[in-house]
């Protein structure tokens, strides 16, 4: 459980004001190397070290690139574990996906391994590892960054600051607890007991100008931790989820859901006068402060009225429901029963089993995800993007999604048209689940 204690721990870091993340820009055609290594770092500013993992020595880094840019990566790693690096969201080819274990052999310790692709969409991706039947530590440890496709056209903003958000368990002392093997763990997910923004403390402070626009590029890249966002004293508009534009929408009640793996672009509007507060709020117990922005300076002359993102041309104006290929997906478990694992359609994902569904490029198709379980399952479709369907598949929402939460013993409709070719996961961004097997995979020829 989060407590008061680490709040407190974690207000002594907001008495700076907030720069800009650790980013780097990748220049077209070089090689950018991420060093995964072990790393001592103070979480806490009052507390111990804690032995984490880090890439280049750095936590939550982000990459920036042009979109029509070649991103070249190497992978290097000095941890104790094979690794592989996923990118959340990216919609490339299946041979640079990342699966460790089903698209990739993973990086062994002291080895490399090499990501070479041009990303077919501009927007705000994670980069985490994918090993099959072992990410959870990894990720527990800090292994996570964000890769920011820009836009050649991107809106007038006056600061560009991607957010990631992530949990971690610390004993009291600050320390990084144990991790248990996957046997013994907590199926249900190893929630954290601190929560950091970029590898820092909460809440962080952002300085701007009076009448200014901020574009805020969130990310969810805790472990378990669902959880939703509130805006307190900000006008927030979303342009974009999960990477893919969206028609500009102010969040109903102020708030938006947040689960593992989940983006959201939003540009801000700050108050014309200097000295206005406003924050992004994490709804955990009586509400956490991530994020305080406060105006400060000048005024800043008028922007222009807030637009959508211009729509992504290569993502289909329609899906014909009525010629899709369809397949009922079931979700069952329950971690507090030794004879109920994680199983899809009854079973354990396994790469050399039978795809859960086999279908020729340019298939629509539509899933029926129906979680069996007591708890919410946000779920993660490798390779494209997909619709949120109508109850009574009528229609879709104004938004395409690659991560989607379905609810406790409830049933939603996901459609897409399967155009990229490749062997792709279906599968839980909960690291325990999908290490205990709760994930799936469709083939696309």
């Amino acid at each position: 459980m989060i407590t008061r204690r680490a709040v407190t721990a974690g207000l002594a870091t907001s008495l700076l004001a907030f720069t800009r993340e650790a980013r780097t820009q990748v220049p077209n055609g070089s090689e950018q190397v991420l060093t995964a290594r072990p790393t001592s770092m103070k979480l806490r500013p009052d507390a111990a070290e804690a032995e984490i993992w880090a890439f280049e020595g750095t936590l939550s880094p982000t990459l920036r690139i042009r979109h029509g840019s070649e991103l070249r990566l190497r992978l290097q790693n000095e941890t104790t574990l094979p690794l592989s690096l996923h990118f959340h969201g990216v919609r490339g080819p299946n041979a640079m996906d990342g699966v460790g274990g089903l698209t990739q052999e993973p990086a062994a310790p002291a080895k490399s391994h090499t990501y070479r692709f041009t990303a077919p969409d501009a927007g705000t991706f994670l980069i985490r590892p994918c090993v099959l039947g072992g990410s959870a530590e990894p990720m527990e440890r800090g292994l996570s960054g964000l890769l920011i496709v820009e836009e050649i056209d991107p809106p007038q903003v006056d600061q560009d600051i991607a957010l990631l958000v992530d949990d971690w368990r610390l004993n009291d002392d600050g320390s990084l607890a144990l991790f248990e093997k996957l046997a013994e763990a907590a199926p249900a997910g190893r929630l954290g007991s601190w929560l950091s923004v970029d590898g820092k403390g909460t809440p962080q402070r952002i300085e701007a100008s009076p009448s200014g626009r901020l574009r805020l590029r969130l990310a969810n890249a805790c472990n378990a931790r669902t959880m939703r966002l509130r805006f307190d004293g900000l006008k927030a508009y979303v342009i974009a989820v999960d990477g893919q534009p969206t028609s500009t929408f102010e969040p109903l009640k102020a708030s938006l859901p947040f689960a593992p793996g989940t983006r959201y672009d939003l540009l801000v509007d700050l108050a014309p006068e200097a000295g206005a507060v406003g924050t992004v709020m994490a709804l955990i117990g009586d509400g956490m402060p991530l994020v305080e922005i406060v105006t400060a300076g000048d005024r800043r002359p008028g922007l222009p009225a807030i637009a959508p993102l211009r729509p992504n041309p290569k993502m289909p104006e329609t899906i014909k429901l009525q010629s899709a290929t369809r397949k009922d997906v079931t979700i069952k478990g329950d971690p507090k029963l030794p004879n109920e694992p994680w199983t899809i359609n009854g079973a354990a994902g396994s790469p050399s089993g039978p795809p859960l569904v086999k279908v020729k490029r340019g298939t629509p198709v539509v899933l029926a995800l129906t979680n069996r379980t007591a708890f919410v399952q946000p779920v993660h479709l490798h390779g494209h993007s997909f619709r949120l369907l109508h109850p009574l598949d009528d229609g879709w929402e104004p938004y395409f999604l690659d991560t989607v939460q379905v609810p406790e013993n409830k049933t939603i409709r996901i459609a897409f048209v399967a155009d990229n070719p490749g062997q792709w996961l279906l599968a839980s961004t909960v690291m325990e689940r999908f290490d205990a097997g709760l994930w799936t995979w469709i083939e696309v020829t």
